[in-house]
């Protein structure tokens, strides 16, 4: 089948979910073209048609809500799936029937998907190895017959970006043609678009920091002050670099505006759902009293559980994620944890530099 041309710019670009992620997204998109954005509440779609506001984000008037997935892919070209990472199979399940080789996605995803063996839960699986681990552009090449996958990654702190700070993205795909789609699509005169083919490497320090961050969340409830978390951010890094090339990632992808840039953005911003997650456990509230406060998933809870069993089967020695587990699921608190953090040994073995 020959490509839809991608010079069609009557079509509209299609953006799934319509959390404060994909609300700025389908934002930026529609200073350039009519956009789609597919929201699953219809009182949420009346509201958005009436106020033309969303979430606290006023909506851009080329944006129009829908919740018909089989329209929107009928009407675009281009898609932005933006999902949390624990509904994203299902939804590309649903999303699938409707999809054909010309279709685009770049999706904006910070997570895991896990494919466990018929039975098995992720709580009862004492550690996990990559092919039962995906990332979120796996999930959309094994449900589809899409082959143009991108992703989207950065320091992307959802206020800022709307209050139109300067800011940038990474748009990761196999294919340069994606990249260059995504720069024209999304860049303007306050937001960089950068490319990389690393698509791998860029997902997994986007999913990764999200550990370090709810780890420095914690650090900064408690009082601690900015040397503290300078350890934490540089030491989880390095963590962050030897568990990615573990699973399959390349090194520089940590090294630039998706790895350290994004980390160095979350540990230090209560804008961060997972930085405020690790702050509010070191205020005394309980994980439960958290999740049930909000309706915005903080992907670095599940990511967490993932990190912590795939080190132990890579034998990666990952101290930062291997304590925030005991924290999260087996009631470690978090004054015990970041004391034992800081007596850590932290001879930081960088070199993977030299590689």
């Amino acid at each position: 089948m020959t490509s839809k041309s991608l010079s069609e710019n009557d079509k509209p670009i299609g953006v799934i979910g319509a959390g404060n992620f994909g609300s700025v997204v389908a934002n930026l998109l529609a200073q350039r073209r009519n956009v789609l954005l597919h929201v699953r509440d219809e009182s949420t779609i009346e509201r958005i048609l009436k106020t033309r506001e969303n979430r606290g984000h006023p909506m851009h008037p080329a944006i129009t809500p829908t919740n018909d997935l089989g329209y929107l892919a009928e009407q675009c070209d281009v898609i932005f799936p933006i999902v949390p990472s624990l509904h994203f199979r299902a939804m590309m399940k649903n999303l699938s029937p409707h999809l054909h080789p010309y279709h685009i996605l770049i999706h904006g995803t910070k997570g895991f998907d896990v494919s466990l063996p018929e039975g098995k839960t992720l709580d009862t699986m004492a550690t996990l190895d990559r092919s039962m681990v995906k990332t979120i552009s796996e999930v959309i090449t094994e449900e589809s017959v899409v082959v143009r996958v991108g992703c989207l990654a950065g320091p992307n702190l959802s206020k800022e970006l709307a209050e139109g700070h300067p800011a940038a993205t990474v748009v990761a795909s196999h294919f340069n043609e994606v990249i260059q789609l995504g720069k024209r699509l999304l860049r303007t005169n306050h937001f960089q678009v950068y490319g990389n083919n690393d698509m791998v490497g860029v997902e997994l320090a986007g999913v990764l920091k999200n550990v370090i961050a709810i780890a420095a969340g914690a650090l900064s409830g408690l009082g601690y002050g900015e040397n503290a978390k300078g350890l934490l951010v540089s030491r989880g890094m390095v963590e962050m670099v030897y568990l990615g090339r573990a699973l399959g990632g390349n090194t520089k992808a940590f090294l630039g505006v998706a790895g350290v840039g994004d980390l160095v953005t979350t540990c230090n911003s209560s804008l961060s759902r997972n930085f405020t997650v690790g702050y509010r456990l070191a205020k005394g509230e309980t994980l439960a009293e958290i999740l049930n406060s909000t309706d915005e998933i903080a992907e670095g809870i599940n990511t967490v559980k993932v990190a912590k069993k795939c080190a132990d089967y890579y034998k990666v020695r990952a101290p930062i994620t291997s304590t925030l587990y005991q924290v999260l699921f087996e009631d470690m608190t978090v004054k015990r944890a970041l004391e034992y953090l800081m007596r850590y040994p932290l001879n930081v073995d960088i070199d993977f530099l030299t590689e």
